[in-house]
């Protein structure tokens, strides 16, 4: 029979919502999720930062723990302590937490996965303690939060500290080379100087990604073996560069990874190797005609957040200048491209990227221009048709013009920092090549003020604008209202009047955001005379002082095959 008392008891626990322990790509795809943030599973399929968890409020035990988190509060730590022991004086217990810290930051950078998640959880669990930073106290407290301030500091204990030791990096030189690396080519910068956390969000996540790892160290080794003169590393790095191409070219054959963020981080670094040592006359171009058709395979809806959002807004003049080279009608032309990435504001459009939606239309009206040119050539049209060709073409050059026009009334002439600014003072205690030009009244050789600018933004914003316009007048043979040779020749003088002001104060090797448009100035420039020997000059400074070979080369590769200008 049965017991009257067991039979009230209830036969079941209330069940849990267990659901929500997942991260939201491994609740969808139905597959095991280790709540780590971001998780195995998206990792293996490159896309870390996908990896998003719905929980519900006031779940603690639920929490999910975030590399990128613990990675930011370490180095918090790091650098309190770093400022109390030379603040204050070398201290014992402080010297040791950092010590230990340091090793633990160095750990989760670069050990493997599985590694990884086993000290993130430890550092959420009980061993690691937070207790006030008063001096020499190791109180410690029962604190299962991992948070970090500057007025606390974390105790290790000391039976944990044995294994830490082993999980030190066992590269310190290429996590120096690399962080060398993220400062030049990603400076952190303000908003009035553009963008440019993209390799520095990447390299953020390079740990989950052999491949991305791999790059990093290619890249890494070999800038920084150029920057310092030293052959060994830079053969180093060389000689990695055939390992991540082939990792690169096996994820593109995959039809789930070739659309994972990190086949695009692994693209766009190999991008900045080929500026860094130009392995070959087509080494950048295709490594960014690559890039853009990984972006187009993606769709717009695959660039509206985190790293995968950062490269498609901070390095889209790329993309749409690859498309100005190849005179063909850009995916980036649609709508879609000009809204869907920011429609969940992860960042905002400003001056440069409403200028961009302009830009984006001209390889259209290239490839427009080459078909009429070959159908006048070949007469396989008749006159009516060519007739109804060439008005079609002028008309729309008409109105993009027109559109340039305006948005430069709209943006520039009502900047908010203020207007491009006329110098003849040195703007730098070192000299710089001085940029001469001629007079087009007297044809004398004359040497003009230098532009300056409020902001880097701004100044890049106006040399696309300046290269932009040039670009398009290569196609301008309206009967009226067509671009004069002088107005020409004065958009590709302001280029190079903008060269001093950007190359002095550009943080890092933000410089290449200027290389297609000083190619376009170069190319509307007469063969042999001063100018081109100023922008030879401009080249040789900028590989030498920034390690660049693409910018030694004259850069032809880039070339938009506009005519040369005979003033």
């Amino acid at each position: 029979m049965s017991n009257p008392a067991r039979s009230d008891e209830p036969k079941s626990k209330k069940p849990t919502n267990r659901q929500l322990r997942s991260c939201r790509v491994c609740r969808l795809r139905k597959v095991k999720c280790d709540r780590v943030k971001p998780c195995h599973a998206c990792c293996a399929h490159g896309h870390p930062s996908r990896c998003v968890y719905d929980l519900l409020p006031g779940d603690e035990e639920a929490q999910p723990i975030s590399q990128a988190e613990e990675i930011r509060n370490l180095r918090n730590e790091i650098k309190d302590l770093r400022t109390r022991i030379s603040s204050q004086g070398d201290n014992k217990s402080r010297s040791r937490k950092l010590e230990e810290l340091e090793k633990l930051f160095d750990a989760i950078r670069s050990a493997p996965v599985e590694i990884v998640d086993n000290l993130v959880g430890n550092i959420r669990g009980d061993r690691l303690r937070i207790s006030p930073g008063h001096d020499g106290n190791d109180t410690r407290s029962s604190s299962g939060s991992s948070s970090s301030s500057s007025a606390s500091t974390i105790s290790i204990d000391e039976d944990w500290c044995g294994p830490l030791s082993r999980f030190v990096s066992a590269k310190p030189m290429v996590d120096g080379c690399v962080q060398r690396f993220v400062d030049a080519f990603s400076p952190e910068v303000d908003a009035s100087s553009g963008h440019a956390g993209a390799i520095r969000a990447a390299a953020d996540i390079r740990m989950f990604s052999p491949m991305i790892s791999n790059a990093f160290e290619a890249v890494s080794l070999t800038f920084f073996g150029r920057s310092v003169q030293d052959p060994g590393v830079e053969a180093a790095g060389m000689k990695l560069y055939p390992k991540v191409l082939r990792s690169l070219q096996d994820a593109l054959l995959d039809p789930e990874r070739s659309r994972s963020e990190a086949t695009l981080i692994t693209v766009t670094l190999l991008l900045a190797f080929e500026s860094i040592e130009r392995t070959s006359n087509e080494g950048v171009t295709a490594h960014v005609k690559g890039a853009a058709r990984l972006i187009q395979h993606r769709g717009p809806e695959n660039h509206m957040y985190g790293v995968e959002h950062l490269l498609f807004c901070e390095l889209r003049p790329y993309w749409t200048g690859v498309d100005i080279i190849d005179r063909k009608p850009s995916f980036m032309a649609e709508e879609a491209w000009k809204t869907v990435p920011w429609s969940q504001a992860t960042t905002s459009k400003d001056l440069l990227h409403y200028l961009l939606d302009l830009v984006v239309e001209i390889p259209g009206l290239l490839w427009q221009y080459d078909e009429l040119m070959a159908a006048q050539e070949t007469q396989h049209l008749g006159k009516g048709e060519l007739r109804v060709k060439r008005t079609k073409l002028w008309n729309s050059v008409t109105d993009l013009t027109s559109r340039f026009e305006q948005w430069k009334k709209d943006y520039v002439d009502c900047y908010p920092s203020g207007a491009p600014q006329e110098t003849t003072e040195p703007q730098g205690p070192d000299p710089f090549p001085v940029f001469q030009c001629h007079d087009l009244r007297t044809m004398q050789v004359i040497k003009p003020p230098s532009l300056i600018y409020p902001d880097l933004r701004l100044l890049q914003s106006m040399c696309i604008y300046s290269s932009s316009r040039l670009i398009l007048s290569t196609i301008d043979d309206r009967p009226e209202d067509a671009v004069t040779m002088v107005e020409k020749y004065q958009l590709a003088c302001d280029i190079a009047r903008s060269l001093e002001c950007y190359i002095r104060r550009a943080p890092g090797n933000m410089i290449n955001r200027l290389a297609f448009a000083v190619r376009v100035a170069w190319e509307a420039f007469p063969p042999g005379d001063v100018e081109r020997h100023f922008m030879i000059q401009v080249f040789e400074l900028v590989e030498k002082r920034h390690a660049l070979r693409l910018w030694g080369s004259s850069m032809p590769e880039l070339s938009a095959r506009t005519p040369g200008f005979t003033p």
